[in-house]
C-alpha cells in the first residue's frame, strides 16, 4: 500500500514472524503500522463457544488493521501468521508524520479504507443470507476486489474450504456443496482443487 522506501526512510523496521505467531492480539492497543512484505496473515477472533471466525486473510503488499491507528480502541481481532512472514513495522507517531508530510497519501488511504468498508458492508449483507451460495459469492467477490485483474476465472482464491467456512460461518461440508453448485452455475471454476473466480 505505502512505498517501502518511504516507510524505511521514516524508521520502519523489518520484522520476521514464524508460522502461527501473532503479530498482535485482540485487546492490545494499536501502536504500529504494519505492512506485509512477504507471507499471509489471518485476522480472526473466537466466538463465545470457541469457534474460530476469520475476518480476513491478508497477503504481500497489504497493510494490517491500519484503520485502528486513527481511533483509540483496542484491536478487535488477532493477526496470526499463516506462513513465514516479513512485515514492515512503523511506530504510529511516525505513520502520522508520513501523512502530515505527504497529504496525498492521506487521500489515498481514505480511498482505500472507503473501498474496504464498502466491500465489508456487502459481505455483511451477504453473510446475513441463509443461502450458502450468496454468502460465498460475497466473500469471493470481496477477496477478488483487492486485485486489479477482474477477468473471470483469473483470480485464484487463496483460502481453503475450511477457511471459507470460518469466514462465512458455514460448515465445511456446506461450503463444499455450495462451491460445486456455484461451479455448475459458472460462478467459479475449479482446477486441481483450487478455486478461480
Amino acid at each position: 500500500m505505502l512505498n517501502t522506501e518511504l516507510l524505511l526512510a521514516y524508521g520502519a523496521s523489518q520484522v520476521e514472524f514464524p508460522v502461527g505467531h501473532s503479530i498482535f492480539s485482540a485487546g492490545e492497543k494499536p501502536g504500529y503500522y504494519y505492512q506485509i512484505l512477504e507471507g499471509r496473515v489471518k485476522l480472526n477472533h473466537e466466538t463465545e463457544d470457541g469457534k474460530e471466525f476469520i475476518q480476513n486473510i491478508l497477503s504481500s503488499g497489504q497493510s494490517v488493521c491500519e484503520l485502528l491507528l486513527f481511533i483509540e480502541e483496542p484491536y478487535p481481532v488477532n493477526a496470526v501468521v499463516l506462513n513465514n512472514c516479513r512485515v514492515l513495522r512503523l511506530p504510529k507517531v511516525r505513520f502520522f508524520d508520513i501523512l502530515k508530510d505527504h497529504p496525498e497519501l492521506s487521500m489515498m488511504i481514505n480511498k482505500f479504507l472507503s473501498e474496504r468498508l464498502y466491500h465489508k458492508f456487502l459481505m455483511l449483507q451477504n453473510n446475513a443470507s441463509l443461502d450458502p451460495v450468496v454468502r460465498l459469492r460475497g466473500v469471493l467477490t470481496y477477496l477478488k476486489s483487492f486485485t486489479p485483474e477482474q477477468t473471470q476465472y483469473v483470480y485464484q482464491i487463496p483460502l481453503t474450504r475450511k477457511q471459507l467456512a470460518a469466514i462465512t460461518g458455514l460448515r465445511v461440508e456446506t461450503v463444499i456443496r455450495a462451491i460445486k453448485k456455484m461451479e455448475t452455475r459458472n460462478m467459479l471454476k475449479i482446477e486441481d482443487h483450487k478455486i478461480f473466480v
